[in-house]
């Protein structure tokens, strides 16, 4: 859970580079704040403090810089309901008094977490001149789990509660958001933005695909689209080993890893022990059958159940993606099994907190999938790829993803751009992708992740920018790279491994 909140955090951090004069606004003050009018929802109640800013800290158990140079902000808190439902979603605001830039930005969550989980993250948002909310959604804020809300009093699923993190609450932050925030400057912010990795991404794609008119910009990166099928595919690894009877440790997934980086590496002509192309990467796990490698202190010898148990895994289930070669499969390889998928099927599929995944055969893990597409796709599945009003509104909308994503396929974020595409005609003139290869969710990996697509989603929004690369960096700042707009791929054309300027953007 830690490295998916510490990757929406480095997603919504990012330093803002475009440089932009202050718009110059007459702020009334917390205390000129009522209850904004929400079609749908009835608010009931508004609280509006003044706070000083300042030093923002994140909690100590999670290895992220304060955020300093806070102005001072009014922080508003909306409660609001949903007649007939009994729910209770609070809508969180930061409204910097000073620095403000005419801009409204919604952050999304990650996990089950429907908004974001620390202030620092809206502090981030604060210091850089936007007026920043996030919404919980009547949710809990548990990212791994759905335990609290998940299933009624007599055991089913909350339907309505289900359609709050899916998508209704989406669109009440973003009308109450930008109520308040016009109550406290004294006018409408100019633009509105999206930002959000993970489920931040799926939220994104979901406002575009039902609440159109919201926002002028978003930021979808590694998007949990297909909601539906990846959670539950990312149990594959697991119904493999049990059936398989033959589960993996952490050393040899590493062996099997490292093996398919060595042999891939070099593909694109540079070796920085990333995949430039997974799709060209065919290594065959057989190949690293009979090597001797030690596992906590012992020597064990890689057999040909072993390589069969990665190529199955790698295969990935019948009708859904495998997991690329030297992707790290300790996210969901590993006892126990991923717990966002596993408590998916237990509390959504099942409706037994007790149900245990890791002992699924292949025909019942099937089954589960069939029924989870079936009853969940159209609530929660965010792949329709009728964009047609969101582009008609004037949005523009940047998704980034990394292709060691483990969690979430980067091929599902291709598959529906190439259907937006499909319907849209020219889908570039509002709609960009990116992929990051060796990227892993949303940040880390050894390849370059994008330092700022934030800023350049704001100059294609707002100066008419349409980007053709994204800047990136790997996590040590050795070295840079250009993302390359979609279906393009980076090329080595000789020079610093390490310097941008020694690749080229090029179709496949």
């Amino acid at each position: 859970m830690k490295r998916l909140v510490g990757a929406m955090v480095a997603l919504v951090s990012a330093t803002f580079v475009i440089s932009t004069p202050a718009t110059a606004s007459a702020v009334q003050g917390c205390g000129s704040i009522g209850k904004p009018a929400v079609p749908g929802a009835d608010v009931v109640s508004v609280t509006a403090i003044d706070k000083p800013g300042g030093t923002v800290e994140y909690p100590p158990e999670y290895p992220i810089p304060p955020v300093t140079g806070v102005p001072p902000y009014c922080e508003v808190t909306a409660v609001l309901t949903h007649p007939g439902v009994g729910d209770r979603v609070t809508v969180k605001l930061w409204l910097p008094a000073t620095g403000w830039k005419g801009r409204f930005q919604g952050v999304g969550g990650g996990g089950y977490s429907m908004g974001a989980p620390f202030d620092g993250m809206l502090a981030e948002q604060a210091k850089l001149g936007y007026a920043a909310a996030t919404t919980d959604g009547g949710v809990d804020s548990n990212g791994a789990s759905p335990a609290k809300w998940a299933l009624d009093a007599n055991g089913n699923v909350n339907t309505e509660l289900l359609r709050n993190f899916a998508s209704r609450s989406l669109h009440d932050m973003a009308v109450a958001g930008k109520a308040v925030t016009a109550q406290y400057y004294g006018r409408p912010a100019d633009h509105s933005y999206w930002n959000g990795c993970s489920t931040g991404g799926r939220q994104g794609l979901m406002n575009a695909q039902r609440y159109p008119d919201d926002y002028d910009g978003i930021n979808a990166a590694a998007p949990a689209i297909n909601w539906d099928r990846f959670l539950v595919a990312n149990l594959w690894p697991a119904v493999v080993q049990n059936e398989e009877r033959n589960q993996l440790s952490p050393c040899e997934l590493d062996a099997f890893e490292k093996a398919a980086v060595d042999a891939c590496d070099r593909i694109d002509g540079v070796a920085d022990r990333v995949v430039n192309d997974p799709r060209q990467c065919r290594y065959n796990p057989s190949d690293l059958v009979g090597t001797k490698i030690v596992c906590d202190g012992k020597e064990i010898t890689v057999s040909r159940a072993d390589a069969e148990v990665i190529r199955k895994i790698w295969d990935g289930p019948h009708g859904w993606y495998g997991f690329n070669r030297g992707t790290d499969l300790g996210w969901v390889a590993g006892q126990p099994p991923f717990e966002i998928s596993a408590t998916w099927v237990q509390y959504f599929i099942k409706r037994d907190p007790a149900f245990d995944v890791s002992k699924m055969s292949y025909a019942q893990y099937y089954r589960v999938f069939a029924e989870s597409r079936a009853r969940y796709n159209p609530v929660i599945g965010t792949d329709d790829p009728d964009l047609s009003a969101f582009r008609r509104s004037g949005g523009k909308m940047i998704t980034w993803h990394g292709t060691d994503d483990a969690l979430i396929p980067y091929q599902g974020t291709v598959d529906y751009r190439d259907r937006v595409g499909h319907r849209a005609g020219n889908v570039d003139d509002f709609y960009r992708v990116f992929l990051a290869p060796g990227v892993d969710h949303c940040a880390g990996g050894a390849g370059a992740a994008p330092v700022d697509p934030m800023a350049a989603l704001v100059g294609w929004v707002e100066q008419g920018k349409a980007p053709r690369t994204l800047p990136a960096r790997t996590a040590d700042g050795k070295a840079s790279r250009e993302l390359c707009l979609y279906p393009a791929v980076a090329r080595y054309k000789g020079g610093d491994p390490n310097s941008a300027d020694s690749f080229t953007c090029r179709r496949s």
